[in-house]
C-alpha cells in the first residue's frame, strides 16, 4: 500500500471533483489527476467576489460642526417652507442624524439619514466633504449610488484617493449647469467612446430638480463604462479583461483607497434661493451603495479582516495586503499580477522559490555574463541544464519542470540537442573546433552583469533588495578583473542588471523600473514622489506628482506631493484659488467682490469677473457715468473718488480747453 501524502492529495483531487463547476476567476488552484504524474496543482489568476464595501470603510464628515444638531436646529420641507416639523438634536439619539446612518440598513421603520446643518450663513457656501476610506486598495464592479433624502444637490464634486487620501483626482462632476459651474460641457457616459472611457466628465442628469418625490438618487456610472469595451448587456467581458489586461490605466481608473463627495450647492427646488426660508436648504443622505472587491492583483480570492484592517488572502507565494510582491525565498523572477488571459482561466504569474528547477534555470542567466552564454553548462542534481531558451541534455536523466507561462502549469523539458543543428555564430564570439565560444582579442571585456565574480572565479548570485548598509567596496585595480571581489548590487526589485562604473569604483542599477532611479533605484524619477506607506521594494513606491497644468509652475513637486503653484493658485496639486482670485484656465485677480472691490451705483457683481452696470452708467465698477445723446443729461457717479477712466477724460478735456485757438 502507497504511503506518504500521496493519498491525501488523491483524496483532495476526489473532494475537488465533486465541488460545483469554476466561475471567471473565482479559484486560485485546482487538482488535477493525470496517469503520468497523478494529483498536482493547476494555477489560475483569482479574484475576491463582488460584495458590499460600505460594511467596510470608515467614515468622515468636515468641516467640524457641518453635521446638524448641535445646537439643535428646525427644518422645513423644500416644496413648502412652512411645513417646518423636522428637529436635529445631537443630544437626544431619536433626533440625531450621525454619519453612521448612511451605511446603516434600513429597516421597516422610518428612514435614518445623515443631516447638514441648515444654509443659515447664504450667502456664504454651504460646504461639506464626506470622506469614505478602505485603508485597502478596492475595484468598483457596481454604478456608486448615492440616495438624498432633501433633494440632489445642485453642485457636487465626486473625487477619488489611491493613495489613502494624500492626493485626490475627480472622478465625475455634478452641476444643474456645468459651464457655469466648472467651465465644462455636459455629458454623458453613453457620449464615451473607447478611446475617450477614461475622461472625467460633468453631467447635469442628477442636478436638475425634477420633484421632491421623483428622483432621489445620484449615480456614478460603472457598468456604463464596462459597456463601452463588453456591450450594452456585457456580453463581451473578454473584450474588458482583455483591455484592462494591457491598459494599467484602465485597471486604475477603477481602482481606490478612498471616496470623497464634496458638497457645494444644496438642492433649490429650481428656483432662486429665497432668504426667508434659509432653513429649508440642507443636505440630507440615506444610503449610499458601493460594490466592489479587494484588490489582490488576481493573487486571492478572498478577503478577510485581519488587525483591524482588510487584508487578502494571497496565493501563489505572494503576500502584503494586496499580494504586492513576493514571499521571502521566493524571489527567483520579478513579482508580476495575475493575468485576464487567457479568458477564462487567466495566468497566475506565480513566484518562484529560489530552489526551484526554474529558478535555477533563470539564476543561471542571470549571473551568466553574454560571452559566457555557450559554456559548459552546469549540472544540477545529476542532469545537465543549459540557459532557457535553449534545450536541455540527457533527455533520459530526470526531468527538470517549470510554470506553463499560460495558467501556471508545469511542463517537462527533456529533449536532446540534435546533433546535425549547426554551430551558432555570433557578432562578438567566434566558434572555437571545441563548439565555443572564443573572445575575440580586440573585444575588451564587459563588465556589465548580473553578479560578480568571487576570488574562486564563480559567479554569486545577487542578494535579494534589502537595507544599504555601507558604500559598495572593491579590491584594487591591480588585481585581475577575474579574482576581484564585488560586493552583489541592491536595486530593490526596481532592476534586474547592474553595472560597475570603472572610473567611479562603484555598482549602479542600469534601467530602473516603477519611476525610480538613482545608483540602488531609491529614488523616485522628476514628476514623482515616494509613497510613505509602502515599503522601498514596492511597485508603487514612487506616486506621481499629478500637478494641476494651469495652476502649477511645473509638474515637479516635493517629498509630500505638494506642487509649487502659480500666482493666486493653491492646494496640494495647485487646482484651487486664493481668496481674491478666480479660476478660469488658471487663476486670476477678481474685478470685483463683496469685500474690496465693490461694483458702484448699484452695480452687480457677476462671477467675480465683471460688474453688470444700471442703466446710465459704465466702466469696470460702474463708476463712469453715460450721457443721455437725446436729452443732453449726465449721470454724476456716486463715489467719493473718481475712476481711471474718470481722471483720463478729465485730463484730455483740460488739455483741449488749454490748446490755443487758430
Amino acid at each position: 500500500m502507497r504511503s506518504g501524502p500521496m493519498p491525501m492529495l488523491q483524496l483532495a483531487a476526489l473532494v475537488y471533483s465533486l465541488l460545483p463547476a469554476r466561475t471567471q476567476y473565482d479559484s486560485c488552484k485546482s487538482l488535477v489527476n493525470t496517469d503520468d504524474a497523478g494529483p498536482s496543482w493547476e494555477f489560475y489568476a483569482c479574484q475576491p467576489r463582488a460584495v458590499p464595501m460600505k460594511q467596510y470603510l470608515s467614515v468622515k464628515v468636515e468641516p467640524a460642526g457641518v453635521t446638524c444638531g448641535d445646537p439643535p436646529e428646525r427644518f422645513c420641507a423644500l416644496g413648502n417652507p412652512y411645513m417646518c416639523f423636522s428637529e436635529c438634536d445631537a443630544s437626544n439619539p431619536d433626533l440625531a442624524h450621525p454619519p453612521k446612518l448612511m451605511f446603516d440598513q434600513e429597516g421597516k421603520g422610518p428612514v435614518t439619514y445623515w443631516q447638514s446643518v441648515t444654509w443659515s450663513k447664504y450667502p456664504e457656501p454651504l460646504l461639506a466633504n464626506i470622506t469614505l476610506s478602505w485603508n485597502k486598495s478596492i475595484q468598483l464592479t457596481e454604478n456608486i449610488v448615492i440616495t438624498f433624502e432633501a433633494g440632489r444637490p445642485t453642485t457636487m464634486i465626486l473625487e477619488k484617493s489611491l493613495n489613502y487620501g494624500r492626493t485626490w483626482q475627480p472622478y465625475q462632476y455634478y452641476a444643474e449647469d456645468c459651464m457655469e459651474a466648472f467651465r465644462m460641457e455636459a455629458k454623458n457616459v453613453r457620449d464615451l467612446s473607447p478611446v475617450t472611457a477614461l475622461q472625467i466628465i460633468c453631467t447635469e442628469d442628477y442636478s436638475k430638480w425634477v420633484g421632491f418625490e421623483n428622483e432621489k438618487n445620484l449615480h456614478f456610472e460603472v457598468k456604463e463604462r464596462f459597456a463601452i469595451f463588453a456591450g450594452p448587456l456585457l456580453q463581451n467581458m473578454e473584450a474588458l479583461y482583455k483591455r484592462m489586461d494591457i491598459n494599467k490605466g484602465l485597471r486604475d481608473f477603477f481602482t481606490l483607497t478612498d471616496l470623497r463627495i464634496r458638497l457645494i450647492k444644496p438642492a433649490t427646488g429650481g428656483t432662486f434661493v429665497q432668504r426667508k426660508y434659509l432653513n429649508k436648504y440642507f443636505y440630507a443622505i440615506s444610503n449610499v451603495e458601493i460594490m466592489g472587491r479587494c484588490k489582490c492583483n488576481m493573487h486571492a480570492n478572498s478577503c478577510q479582516i485581519k488587525e483591524g484592517n482588510l487584508m487578502c488572502d494571497c496565493e501563489h507565494n505572494t503576500t502584503g495586503q494586496d499580494c504586492g510582491k513576493c514571499r521571502k525565498n521566493y524571489k527567483a523572477k520579478s513579482w508580476r499580477p495575475g493575468s485576464y488571459s487567457p479568458y477564462p482561466m487567466g495566468t497566475a504569474n506565480s513566484c518562484v522559490a529560489a530552489s526551484s528547477a526554474y529558478g535555477i534555470i533563470q539564476k543561471s542567466q542571470a549571473v551568466k555574463p553574454p560571452l559566457a552564454a555557450a559554456q559548459k553548462p552546469q549540472k544540477v542534481s545529476g542532469e545537465t541544464i543549459s540557459r532557457p531558451d535553449k534545450e536541455v541534455k540527457n533527455s533520459p536523466g530526470p526531468s527538470v519542470k517549470r510554470e506553463d507561462k499560460k495558467g501556471g502549469r508545469t511542463s517537462t523539458q527533456g529533449q536532446a540537442i540534435k546533433k546535425d543543428v549547426p554551430k551558432r555564430k555570433s557578432g562578438v564570439g567566434v566558434p572555437s573546433s571545441e563548439g565555443q565560444l572564443k573572445r575575440p582579442k580586440d573585444v575588451p571585456k564587459r563588465k556589465s552583469v548580473y553578479g560578480f565574480p568571487t576570488s574562486e572565479g564563480k559567479l554569486k548570485r545577487p542578494k535579494a533588495p534589502g537595507k544599504i548598509s555601507k558604500p559598495l567596496q572593491t579590491q584594487p585595480r591591480s588585481m585581475p578583473d577575474d579574482q576581484r571581489n564585488f560586493k552583489d548590487c541592491e536595486c530593490y526589485g526596481h532592476s534586474n542588471r547592474c553595472s560597475y562604473i570603472d572610473y567611479l569604483k562603484i555598482v549602479t542599477c542600469v534601467s530602473c523600473k516603477h519611476n525610480t532611479r538613482g545608483q540602488h533605484c531609491q529614488h523616485c524619477r522628476l514628476g514623482y514622489y515616494r509613497n510613505a506607506s509602502a515599503e522601498l521594494d514596492d511597485e508603487n513606491v514612487c506616486i506621481e506628482c499629478n500637478c494641476n497644468q494651469l495652476g502649477s509652475r511645473h509638474d515637479r513637486c516635493n517629498e509630500t506631493g505638494h506642487c509649487e503653484c502659480k500666482a493666486g493658485a493653491t492646494g496640494p496639486k495647485c487646482e484651487d484659488c486664493k481668496p481674491g482670485y478666480y479660476w478660469r484656465l488658471g487663476c486670476f485677480p477678481n474685478i470685483c467682490d463683496n469685500e474690496l472691490l465693490m461694483c458702484q451705483n448699484g452695480g452687480t457683481c457677476h462671477q467675480n469677473q465683471r460688474c453688470i452696470c444700471p442703466k446710465g452708467y459704465s466702466g469696470i465698477l460702474c463708476e463712469a457715468g453715460n450721457c443721455d445723446p437725446e436729452s443732453g443729461n449726465c449721470n454724476t457717479a456716486s463715489t467719493s473718488f473718481p475712476g481711471p477712466w474718470t481722471v483720463l477724460v478729465s485730463a484730455l478735456t483740460l488739455l483741449l480747453a488749454m490748446a490755443p485757438c487758430e
